[in-house]
C-alpha cells in the first residue's frame, strides 16, 4: 500500500507543506511523484495538470472577484464601522466570539448558501478586534471551518442537501440504497464528533492569549474608521445584498461579485479610476489561493489519471480480511488519503463508492453504517487538506495582514480538530449502526 502512487504522493504534499515549501511548490512535486510513480512520463504528467486546471476555474475567479470585492467594501469604512460595533456586544468575550463565527460560517452552508464568499468580507475587518483581544487565531479558523464543513455533513439542506443526495445516488449505483432525505439520520453522530472537536479548540487549545501586531490589512491601508452610516455605506450595503441574491439565483459567485462592483461604481462609491487599484488589492488578498485552487485541480486530474486510487481500495479486501472493524478504520483512512490529495469531500464520494459499497456488503455493515462510514470517508481531508476551500477561505481572511500560516495556523488545527473526532465518530457510528 506504501508504494500506491495517491500513498506517496500525499505522503510527499504533506512533508512538503510542513516544511514551510510554498504549497504551490508541494502540489507540483506531489503531482509529478504520482504520475512518475504510476508510470506517466513528466510531460503526460505536466499535460494532465495543466488540463484539469480549468476544474477550478470559476473557484479562482470567484476568489480574485470576492477579493475586489472585499477591498471595495473595506475602502467605504462599513466594515470597520460594523466591526466596532460587535466590538461593544462581544466585549471581552473570546469564547462567544467565536461561536458567533462558527454560526454565521455554519448558516453560510445551509440557510443562505454562499459558502466561503462572506469570510473575505467579515474577515479582515475584524483582524484589529482579534488583536486586541489577544484572540489566537488557530481556533478563529477551527471556527470557521467548522461552519464550512460541519452543516453539509449533517443538515439536509442548501450544500447538505447536494452532499446527501450525491451520497445517496452513488450507494444506489452500487446496491445499496439510502434515502437522501434519510441521510441525516446516519450522519449526525458525525457532527457531534466535530463539536466536540469544535468545544476543545475555543475552550482548551486555543483559549490562551496569542499577540500579533497590529499591521495595517491589505486594501484598508488609510482607511479611516467611520462614525455612522452614510449614502455611500447603504449602496454599499445594498450591492452585498444584490450579490448573494445573484449568487442564490444563478449559482455564480463571480456573476454576483461582478454585478456589485458595478453597482458600487455606478453609485459612485468607488471612483473609475481606482478600480485598478481595487482589482490589485483583490489579487493581493486572494491571487494566492486562486492559484493555489487552480494548481490542486491540475493535481487531482493526476490523481485521478493514475488510476491508482481503485487499486488503494482494492487493496483493502486483502488487509481487513473479515473484521469490521478495521475494515471500517482503513476505509476511513483511504478516504482521507484521498480527500486530502483531492481537495473536495462531494468528489471523493463518486471515487470510492464503487469499491466502498461491495466492500461494506461483505463486511456485513447494513446501509445506515455503510452511509456514515462514506460520509465520514469523504468529509475526512476536506479539513486539513492544503488544496481545500475550506481550509483555504479561512486563511484568506485570516492572513489579510501576513500574520497567519496557512499550513501550521489553518491546515493543522483543524487537522487535529475535526478529522480525528471524524474517524473516531465514524468508528462509533459504523459500530452502533452495525
Amino acid at each position: 500500500m506504501l508504494t500506491n502512487p495517491v500513498v506517496l504522493s500525499v505522503l510527499v504534499m504533506i512533508v512538503l507543506c510542513l516544511l514551510n515549501l510554498n504549497i504551490i511548490l508541494a502540489l507540483l512535486i506531489s503531482a509529478l511523484v504520482a504520475g512518475v510513480s504510476a508510470g506517466m512520463s513528466l510531460g503526460d504528467t505536466m499535460g494532465v495538470l495543466i488540463g484539469g486546471m480549468g476544474g477550478n476555474s470559476e473557484t479562482a475567479l470567484s476568489y480574485v472577484l470576492l477579493g475586489a470585492l472585499a477591498v471595495a467594501i473595506s475602502q467605504t469604512g462599513v466594515a470597520s464601522l460594523l466591526s466596532a460595533k460587535l466590538s461593544k456586544v462581544v466585549g471581552n468575550r473570546k469564547a462567544f466570539l467565536l461561536i458567533l463565527i462558527a454560526s454565521v460560517s455554519c448558516l453560510s452552508q445551509n440557510l443562505i448558501p454562499v459558502h466561503i464568499a462572506f469570510i473575505p468580507i467579515l474577515i479582515p475587518p475584524m483582524l484589529a478586534l482579534f488583536n486586541r483581544l489577544k484572540m489566537d487565531r488557530r481556533g478563529v479558523a477551527c471556527a470557521l471551518t467548522f461552519g464550512l464543513k460541519a452543516p453539509y455533513i449533517v443538515l439536509p439542506a442548501g450544500f447538505g442537501l447536494i452532499f446527501h443526495g450525491i451520497l445517496s445516488d452513488q450507494m444506489a449505483a452500487n446496491g445499496v440504497n439510502v434515502a437522501k432525505g434519510d441521510m441525516w439520520n446516519y450522519t449526525w453522530i458525525l457532527g457531534v464528533g466535530m463539536v466536540i472537536g469544535l468545544l476543545l479548540a475555543i475552550f482548551v487549545t486555543y483559549a490562551r492569549d496569542r499577540v500579533y501586531d497590529d499591521k495595517p490589512v491589505i486594501g484598508m491601508e488609510g482607511v479611516h474608521e467611520a462614525q455612522s452610516l452614510t449614502k455611500e455605506h447603504y449602496i454599499t450595503l445594498a450591492a452585498v445584498l444584490v450579490a448573494f441574491v445573484i449568487q442564490l439565483k444563478t449559482s455564480s459567485l463571480p456573476l454576483g461579485a461582478i454585478v456589485a462592483l458595478g453597482l458600487m461604481a455606478a453609485g459612485g462609491v468607488i471612483r473609475w479610476r481606482k478600480l485598478d487599484d481595487v482589482m490589485a488589492g483583490g489579487i493581493g488578498i486572494m491571487g494566492m489561493i486562486a492559484m493555489i485552487m487552480l494548481v490542486a485541480a491540475g493535481y487531482g486530474s493526476v490523481i485521478r489519471e493514475t488510476k491508482a486510487v481503485d487499486a488503494l481500495v482494492n487493496s483493502l479486501v486483502t488487509l481487513v480480511g473479515g473484521s469490521k472493524f478495521y475494515g471500517v478504520l482503513l476505509m476511513l483512512l483511504v478516504g482521507l488519503l484521498v480527500t486530502m490529495g483531492i481537495g473536495t469531500s462531494f468528489g471523493t464520494i463518486p471515487v470510492v463508492a464503487a469499491i466502498y459499497c461491495p466492500l461494506g456488503i461483505k463486511l456485513g455493515l447494513t446501509p445506515g453504517a455503510l452511509a456514515c462510514v462514506m460520509a465520514a470517508a469523504a468529509a475526512l481531508g476536506d479539513a486539513g487538506s492544503p488544496a481545500s476551500d475550506s481550509t483555504l477561505g479561512p486563511t484568506s481572511g485570516l492572513n489579510a495582514d501576513g500574520q497567519h500560516n496557512h499550513i501550521w495556523d489553518t491546515c493543522v488545527p483543524t487537522f487535529i480538530h475535526f478529522n480525528i473526532p471524524l474517524i473516531i465518530a465514524g468508528l462509533i457510528g459504523a459500530m452502533m449502526l452495525y
